[in-house]
Order: C-alpha cells, then sequence, then structure tokens
C-alpha cells in the first residue's frame, strides 16, 4: 500500500476512535461548532453578548423539556404531548397568579408543576395499560391539552404576570440570566440522575431490551410511569419559563416544541430505539437548534422558508453525525 494512501487510513482511523471516546454526542459536537462557525461568518452580531445571551435565553424553555424529552427516547418511547403540555401549563400558570391577585407565587408554581407531572403520569398509565402505543396516547394527549390550553384561555395570551414572576424571565445573576442557571441546574440533576442512580440504569436497561429488563426483576411499568411524569414535569417546568420570559401565557406557547425536542435529543446522539445517549449531548442538541433558529433571524430568512432551512440543517447535521460514527 502506497505510503499517502497509509497514512489518509491512520487518519480516518485515529479521528473514528477520537470520535468513539467523545460518546454517542460527537456528531453533535462537530455540528455545533460548524453552526457556530457559519453563523460567526454569516451575520457579525451573532458573536456578541447581546445575542449570545438572547440564545441562551431561548434556550431554556427548549432546553428543560429535552431533559424530558431524553429520559423518554431512552427508553425507547415517544412523547408528542410535551408542546401542548408546556402551552397549557403557561395559561394555567398565567390565570393562577391573575395579575398578582391569585395565589402566592410558590404555590402558583407547585400547582402549575403538579398539573403537569399529573398530565404526564396520565400518559405513563394509559401506555402501561393493555401496552398502548405511547405515539397513539401523547398524540391524543397533544390534542387534549391543546383544545384545553384554548378552552381555558378564549383562544388569546393570559397577561399581567409581573414582579419577582417577570423577573425570572429577564433577571441575571451576575453575568448569567435566572433562565440560563434554572436549565443547567436541571440538565445537571438529569444527568446526575441518569449516571449514578438506579432509576437511570433502569431507563437504559429498558431502551436497549424491555423484555430483558422484565426478566432480571426491573419494574418496568414504574419506571415509565416516573419516566412520563418527568416528561410532565419539564414540560410544566417549561411552561413557567416561557411565561416568566414573555409576561404572557399563551396557548400556542409550545406549537411544534415537541418535534425541536425530538430533533435536539436526536442531534444530540441519542438512539430512537432507547438504551443509548447523554444529558450532555441533549443539552448540545438544543442549543443547536436555537442556534439554528437565531441565525435564520439574523439573516432575515423568511418565515415561510425558516422551516424548510431547518429542517435541511437538521438532516445534514444527522447525517454527519451518522456517517463520523460509522
Amino acid at each position: 500500500m502506497p505510503r499517502t494512501s497509509r497514512r489518509k487510513n491512520n487518519w480516518r482511523l485515529r479521528s473514528k476512535e477520537a470520535l468513539q471516546r467523545l460518546g454517542p454526542g460527537a456528531g453533535a459536537i462537530i455540528a455545533f461548532l460548524a453552526i457556530a462557525l457559519v453563523g460567526s461568518l454569516l451575520s457579525p452580531t451573532f458573536l456578541t453578548q447581546r445575542n449570545v445571551t438572547n440564545v441562551m435565553r431561548q434556550t431554556a424553555m427548549l432546553g428543560v423539556v429535552t431533559v424530558g424529552m431524553t429520559f423518554v427516547i431512552l427508553t425507547a418511547g415517544i412523547d408528542l404531548s410535551v408542546g401542548m403540555v408546556l402551552s397549557f401549563t403557561s395559561v394555567a400558570a398565567a390565570m393562577l397568579f391573575d395579575n398578582g391577585q391569585g395565589l402566592p407565587l410558590p404555590v402558583v408554581f407547585l400547582a402549575t408543576l403538579a398539573l403537569g407531572s399529573a398530565i404526564g403520569a396520565f400518559n405513563g398509565f394509559m401506555i402501561i395499560w393493555r401496552g398502548a402505543a405511547p405515539f397513539v396516547v401523547t398524540l391524543a394527549m397533544m390534542a387534549i391539552a391543546g383544545g384545553a390550553a384554548l378552552t381555558v384561555s378564549g383562544g388569546k395570551p393570559i397577561g399581567g404576570i409581573q414582579g419577582v414572576y417577570a423577573w425570572l424571565g429577564s433577571g441575571s445573576v451576575g453575568p448569567i440570566p435566572v433562565l440560563v442557571l434554572l436549565m443547567l441546574f436541571v440538565f445537571l440533576l438529569g444527568a446526575f440522575v441518569l449516571r449514578y442512580t438506579p432509576y437511570g440504569r433502569q431507563v437504559y436497561a429498558i431502551g436497549g431490551n424491555e423484555e430483558a429488563s422484565r426478566l432480571s426483576g426491573i419494574a418496568v411499568d414504574r419506571v415509565k410511569v416516573i419516566t412520563y411524569t418527568i416528561s410532565g414535569l419539564l414540560s410544566a417546568l417549561g411552561g413557567i419559563i416561557f411565561s416568566a420570559r414573555v409576561t404572557v401565557g399563551d396557548p400556542w406557547a409550545g406549537r411544534g416544541l415537541e418535534l425541536d425536542a425530538i430533533a435536539a435529543v436526536v442531534i444530540g446522539g441519542t438512539s430512537l430505539f432507547g438504551g443509548v445517549g447523554t444529558m450532555w449531548g441533549s443539552l448540545l442538541g438544543a442549543l443547536i437548534i436555537t442556534m439554528i433558529n437565531n441565525v435564520l433571524n439574523l439573516l432575515n430568512v423568511s418565515p415561510y422558508m425558516q422551516g424548510l432551512a431547518k429542517g435541511i440543517i437538521i438532516l445534514a447535521a444527522i447525517t454527519l453525525y451518522k456517517n463520523k460514527e460509522a
């Protein structure tokens, strides 16, 4: 074999080994760096402090929902209801707050999180009851939650969010926005649970082989209910984040968010077949989705073309990841 060919093959082998050491999110790193580079070249404002802070704030809502979606997909499930649950809970939180004249703020937050958790638990129960398909159950819940949000709000945003509630969406601790700190805390907690707790190991096991997990003594049904409950809880947290950032509860707040969350998880290296994936990869995936939206906005791409452009970029990122792992 010629020396040049041997060098080329050795370089490919070393590159592949380096990517394998990085784990299932290796492709997300490449995609993240590529989009950051392209964005900085195409727009002089992309890397400004103001825009970076804006991107991080925008990522917070998608980020916390992505954590819940990661748990779900790791079990080889899917949750299509997260966007509309977020919409419903954002409206519920705004109505409970009622211009500061309603329930105390801690009670508002607890009630909103409890509502999201209850919806997620119901999803999980319906899925384990007679083995219902997660796609069908959560699709039905997406319609139910979306209809409920429109019904209780009359199809209009619910405003009046102010004070500490609004500060959560606009305030900072030093240079770091509060919402970003909250998102990072949720990701760190999710990563800890996945790596260091029996529940996390059971999530991976169920996604890898559900029947073998059941035979080994894992309470598969209980783990699934807990997983969908977490997804509902974090969707409600996303609703709180959204309403705090824009100071309204909006029945359309989460429209299409389920697709962005699924894309973020997959771009981050989590297999749709379950059992493989990391939280840090999902965080990168959420950042990638938000950065794509931000770059398209900075370039004044028509809203009618943004969905097309974003879909093509996501497919390219996933293809890059697969090629590097092959």
